[in-house]
C-alpha cells in the first residue's frame, strides 16, 4: 500500500504502479446479481443453457460494466491518503472493453498513477487500471479513473 500525505507524495508515484490485486472469481451468481441491479438481461449473460449452444466458449459472459465496476473492489488497497476528509469519484477518461469475462474466469486489477495534481485545493489522481484475466494476453478492460481526494487541512479552510 502506498501512503499519500500531500499532493507532492501523490506526484512521486506518476508513472507508478501502484497495486495488484487479488484474483476474484466471476461466478454466475455475481453475473446474475448485476444482472438484477441494472434490468440488464441479456441473454450472453444470463442464459447457461443457450450459452452453452451458441457462445465461442459455451459460457455466458461477465457484462462490461460488471467488470468496470470491480474497479473499486479491486483497488481500494493500493494507495491510503493520510488526513483525508473525503474522497469523490470524478469519473472516468476513457474505457476500452478488450477481452470478454467468461463466467468462472478469475479477474484482478492494476493501477498506475498517470497524473496527480492540485485541482481546487484537493488532489485530482488521474490512474490507468487494467483488469486482466487469468491466462488471457489481452486484458479484459483498461480504464482511466480520476479520483478527488481532500485533505483535512483544506477542508477546514473551506468551511473555516
Amino acid at each position: 500500500m502506498r501512503i499519500i500525505t500531500s499532493i507532492d507524495d501523490a506526484k512521486a508515484l506518476e508513472g507508478e504502479e501502484v497495486g495488484l490485486s487479488d484474483w476474484v472469481v466471476v461466478d454466475q451468481h455475481r453475473i446474475d446479481q448485476f444482472a438484477e441491479a441494472t434490468a440488464d438481461h441479456q441473454w450472453i449473460h444470463v442464459d447457461t443453457e443457450r450459452a452453452a449452444k451458441e457462445m465461442p466458449d459455451g459460457k455466458t459472459i461477465a457484462h462490461g460494466y460488471l467488470t468496470l465496476a470491480l474497479i473499486p473492489a479491486f483497488t481500494g488497497d493500493f494507495v491510503h491518503v493520510e488526513n483525508l476528509a473525503r474522497a469523490i469519484n470524478l469519473g472516468l477518461n476513457k474505457v476500452r472493453f478488450y477481452a470478454p469475462v467468461p463466467v468462472g474466469s478469475r479477474l484482478r486489477g492494476r493501477a498506475t498513477v498517470l497524473k496527480a495534481q492540485r485541482r481546487a485545493g484537493a488532489l485530482l489522481l488521474t490512474s490507468e487500471i487494467r483488469l486482466e484475466v487469468e491466462g488471457q494476453r489481452k486484458p479484459a478492460c483498461i480504464a482511466e479513473t480520476l479520483g478527488m481526494y481532500y485533505f483535512n487541512e483544506a477542508v477546514a479552510r473551506e468551511t473555516g
